[in-house]
């Protein structure tokens, strides 16, 4: 090869890597100001907050701000609540998904795909067109004022998101060979068994996409448990977030960016939000390596 064309080229890959590399920061940074604005400001003191020429270099750190969002939201008791409920959700999600999943995937009946079709149009109808009627379905049942309204549901394929888990399910088991549930059944392993023992098991890469999602998406809900849980003692973390924003809007007229009564500013809000979303944060440290795997693995564009 002549050396021009090789210097042609290798300066043609280094301005195309470099072309990249802007693109990357560019779309990097939509993505990441958010939490930058977020966290420049959590950091605020009552001056900067009021000086407008005070945008990203601070004046101060202000570190009361975390205190004083932690002691508001009650964290410690609010946060064991909040875990309990999502993990209680997302347990009801993977069995009762899985469970109908398979079922969809390996049997015959009577009207499945009708059935089927009318699970996946469910994806697509909102979740607000059909409050009232499921409102007054589990005030009957007696399911509210409480959690049982948001739990309950999850373990029949149902509440936040359930077509989509049993979908994902499915997806799953029809990429397995029917040769494993055959030899089960020669072995003497019955319909039940033969999931709990043979195709729940190997599905750990399903059921760990189904169970990261449906602790990120109860986790952040606030339409459904602000509708069933009507005491504030039983809020969950998220819950709170509207009630100290609202204290701080109440002020605005009186002492802008700050409440005489509670001392709540607009940099105490950002703090309360960054706790309130730092245990999912920190969960996803832990497990994004197992959950990318985990989508390349589970055959869910498989058919």
């Amino acid at each position: 090869m002549p050396k021009k064309l090789f210097r042609k080229k290798m300066k043609f890959g280094i301005i195309f890597k470099i072309i990249m590399y802007i693109l990357l920061l560019d779309f990097a940074f939509i993505y990441l100001y958010p939490f930058l604005h977020m966290i420049i400001n959590s950091l605020k003191s009552s001056d900067d907050l009021m000086d407008i020429s005070v945008k990203w270099v601070l004046n101060e750190l202000c570190f009361d701000n975390f205190k004083l969002a932690f002691e508001s939201l009650d964290y410690i008791p609010r946060f064991f609540k909040t875990l309990v409920s999502v993990g209680l959700c997302s347990v009801g999600h993977v069995l009762s998904c899985s469970f109908i999943g398979y079922g969809f995937a390996r049997y015959n009946f009577r009207g499945k795909n009708i059935m089927f079709f009318l699970l996946m149009l469910s994806m697509v109808v909102p979740t607000q067109t059909i409050i009232v009627p499921l409102y007054i379905l589990y005030s009957r049942m007696g399911m509210i004022p409480g959690q049982l309204g948001i739990i309950l549901p999850t373990f029949f394929g149902f509440g936040l998101n359930g077509a989509l888990f049993v979908f994902i399910f499915r997806q799953f088991f029809l990429s397995l060979p029917v040769a494993l549930e055959e030899a089960a059944a020669i072995d003497g392993c019955g319909p039940i068994k033969t999931f709990f023992r043979i195709a729940f098991p190997i599905a750990k890469p399903t059921v760990i996409i189904s169970s990261v999602l449906s602790v990120v998406w109860h986790w952040n809900d606030f339409f459904e448990p602000g509708l069933y849980i009507q005491k504030q003692k039983n809020f969950y973390l998220s819950m709170m977030l509207p009630t100290m924003a609202t204290a701080v809007e109440n002020a605005q007229a009186n002492t802008p960016g700050m409440t005489a009564e509670v001392g709540y500013t607009d940099a105490t809000i950002m703090a309360a939000v960054i706790l309130v979303i730092a245990p999912i944060f920190i969960g996803y440290i832990f497990v994004q390596r197992k959950f990318v795997q985990s989508v390349e693995t589970s055959g869910i564009t498989g058919e």
